[in-house]
């Protein structure tokens, strides 16, 4: 299928890309589209900030430079660096307000049919788009697929309005009259209130006026003398801020248009360099709205399709788009002219020209008329280096594309053959900048292909166990990121496969083969006795929307601790007898976020590893001390070793990436040298898994045993 997408970085380049139909998930429609509406608001300032430089996006976005500056100092240049340029090197899905025929059907999306007609949110400009099923709802019959198609931008409109409470008979003012402000007023006077609108533009303000309401061109003390007199002398009971501006005018004139104790309403993007004492006067309530309604970017309802009541949320996202189609289905509502540009999607180039240059672009429609090519799951990059030794990828996320497939590349593959991931695009891309031959949105197709008989896993960590079944099932190698198992019933699923499987298994447990981590293996090598390691990590805190906070996922214990249990396992080089975890409290006992861990070995030594979150943002990540034998080691973040007062730099941070996957290639050509590559990585997994189980029933576990060979 064909999707709109536009580059990070380098001047905004926008294009058509082929990228394989994606499948939805247990909570998703697929849904083959028929019309998507180009917003021009949002398309020009996405495109406008693309298109600038480096320093300009600094400008725009000082947040994310601070957490730049604060990555540098933690983690070092070189790394933040990789991190920052792969970013930087994404192209990016343009669009979010559509419509068309569902296609599939994941297993929990509720009523909704093949074939059934729905207008769609969140989802681009591409001939298929996937959206949590909550955001597709259906058009009723008596409604045209012209009109039904604004649902999402008037989504955004309607839930602004409803922030406003005002009820039949109020008095609002919209300031900006683009699509959602034209939407805005009109369904204003829809639910009984009197509207007026204000633009610097006569054109708006004319189509504002044509539909009943009162248009005002912009002209300072002359509007607010109009808006006065129109409300009798009080002011407006609320204020809508449609406008799409740096300028933080619009919130100044709110506060000379509206009443005492009147509600402002920020909907779109504009600034907010405001006085204080107009709103402090008049006692304003400034409110924000948060994109198309409750719901939004809440991972509960659009990821898991988990509905709010009724009762508690009246107004979801998805039940202001079923309220606009019933608004348009009972005649009180009408929006087919604001329809100012249609284009077949195959011009879609042509109709972001119009919505950059033309003053005129108000409602941009792109009408899609499929290909049988549309549909398919796998589409071709370029040609394949085959070598014998084809490498499959399932997962193209930040970590694969800056990290994975460099040292894939650096450990010797060269016969790249297919990379994977549901959505489709993110495949596309990487392997366009990886060098894959193919891309595909389904892990099916690495799994069915003969040529392929490597496979490395980097999806997301519920799905770890079940993917490495499925390959090592298929008789491929498999090289799966940590970590490997969020369940005791999964690891021991996948030890079984592996001791039957013909495939070789490794874990991205990379620390152990770190230069740092081999000098201190060698510096204890002489002389008996335990070990001590004390290990801190200051981790960071995520934002509260991180996937890592899905219980699903196992948390930062399972997904990220097991890297340093590794670590302190590959130093002592001993068996573990037993785990206790700790937590911090305060949020479910998986899902801590502040841990401590002791772990007791077979010969007497002890790793104690503490992981914390609330750091300053500058202190380095990692640090382990290890002290016995009448010797002392410290590694300090993978850049700098000391032992014995010795201090040795490293030509940058090296945390062993490459170098296990050069082990791993070496054990799926020899396979005497497998069993030492894999058992340590599942002994790990079993450890944090007791180490789970220890932060559940707050007792010492003894990990499972872990077979020695197969």
């Amino acid at each position: 299928m064909k999707q709109v997408v536009q580059a990070v970085s380098g001047g905004g380049e926008l294009r058509v890309v082929d990228v394989p139909r994606p499948f939805p998930g247990p909570t998703e429609v697929l849904v083959k589209t028929t019309r998507s509406v180009l917003s021009p608001g949002t398309e020009r300032a996405v495109r406008s900030l693309a298109s600038s430089s480096l320093l300009q996006k600094a400008r725009a976005r000082p947040d994310l430079v601070r957490q730049v500056m604060a990555k540098a100092r933690a983690e070092g240049l070189a790394t933040t660096m990789r991190a920052v340029r792969a970013r930087l090197d994404e192209e990016m899905p343009l669009g979010y307000c559509g419509m068309g025929t569902v296609a599939a059907l994941g297993e929990a999306a509720p009523g909704l049919a093949i074939g059934q007609r729905v207008v769609t949110a969140s989802a681009g400009h591409a001939e298929y788009q996937v959206v949590p099923a909550h955001l597709a709802v259906p058009v009723p019959d008596e409604v045209d697929d012209a009109e039904a198609a604004f649902a999402t931008i008037a989504a955004i409109a309607l839930h602004g309005f409803r922030l406003a409470e005002v009820g039949p008979g109020g008095r609002v003012v919209v300031i900006g009259l683009g699509l959602v402000g034209q939407l805005a007023m009109r369904l204003a006077q829809a639910s009984g209130c009197e509207v007026a609108g204000i633009d610097l533009k006569p054109d708006a303000v004319a189509l504002a006026a044509a539909n009943g309401g009162l248009g005002l061109v912009e002209s300072g003390a002359d509007t607010t003398e109009a808006v006065r007199q129109w409300t009798g002398g009080h002011g407006a009971d609320a204020v809508l801020l449609t406008a799409a501006t740096s300028s933080s005018e619009p919130v100044r004139r709110a506060a000379a248009l509206a009443r005492d104790r009147a509600i402002v309403v920020v909907v779109g993007d504009v600034g907010l360099d405001m006085q204080r004492t107009p709103y402090y006067e008049k006692e304003l309530n400034l409110r924000f709205a948060r994109s198309y309604g409750p719901g939004r970017y809440e991972r509960t309802y659009e990821d898991w399709g988990v509905d709010y009541p009724i009762g508690a949320v009246r107004w979801t996202e998805g039940r202001n788009l079923e309220a606009y189609l019933s608004l348009l289905r009972s005649g009180r509502l009408s929006t087919a002219d604001l329809i100012t540009h249609e284009f077949p999607f195959e011009r879609v180039l042509d109709a972001y020209e119009v919505v950059e240059q033309g003053e005129d672009a108000l409602g941009v429609h792109l009408i899609y008329q499929q290909s049988d090519e549309a549909s398919a799951t796998v589409v071709d990059i370029a040609p394949r280096k085959r070598s014998g030794d084809g490498v499959g990828l399932i997962g193209a996320g930040s970590y694969a594309r800056a990290t994975l497939v460099p040292a894939i590349g650096e450990a010797g593959w060269q016969d790249l053959a297919v990379v994977a991931s549901e959505g489709g695009l993110s495949a596309r891309l990487l392997a366009e900048r990886g060098g894959f031959a193919r891309a595909a949105s389904s892990a099916d197709d690495v799994f069915t292909d003969d040529s392929v008989n490597v496979v490395f896993i980097a999806t997301r960590h519920d799905s770890h166990a079940a993917l490495t079944l499925r390959a090592l099932q298929a008789g491929k190698h498999v090289f799966c990121e940590k970590p490997l198992a969020i369940t005791e019933d999964e690891l021991n699923a996948v030890i079984d496969a592996w001791r039957s499987s013909p495939g070789q298994l490794a874990v991205g447990f990379n620390r152990r083969w770190s230069p740092a981590v081999k000098a201190v293996r060698e510096h204890f090598t002489s002389g008996s006795g335990p070990l001590l390691m004390t290990y801190r990590v200051a981790a960071g805190r995520l934002d509260a929307s991180h996937w890592y906070h899905d219980r699903r996922q196992g948390g930062r214990l399972l997904g990220e601790v097991c890297h340093f249990i590794d670590t302190c396992n590959a130093i002592a080089e001993a068996d573990v007898t037993s785990v206790i975890a700790i937590g911090a409290g305060g949020l479910e006992a998986l899902l801590q976020e502040d841990l401590s861990l002791l772990i007791r070995y077979a010969d007497g030594s002890q790793a104690a590893i503490v992981y914390a979150t609330g750091a300053s943002p500058g202190t380095p990540k990692e640090r382990l001390e290890v002290l016995g034998r009448d010797r002392t080691a410290v590694i300090d973040d993978f850049r700098r070793t000391t032992l014995d007062g010795k201090t040795t730099k490293g030509d940058g941070q090296d945390k062993g990436h490459v170098e296990l996957l050069r082990q791993f290639k070496a054990a799926t050509e020899r396979t005497e040298l497998a069993a030492a590559l894999t058992v340590p990585a599942l002994e790990t997994s079993a450890v944090a898994l007791a180490a789970a189980e220890s932060l559940l029933t707050g007792n010492a576990v003894r990990p499972v045993p872990v077979p020695g060979s197969r």
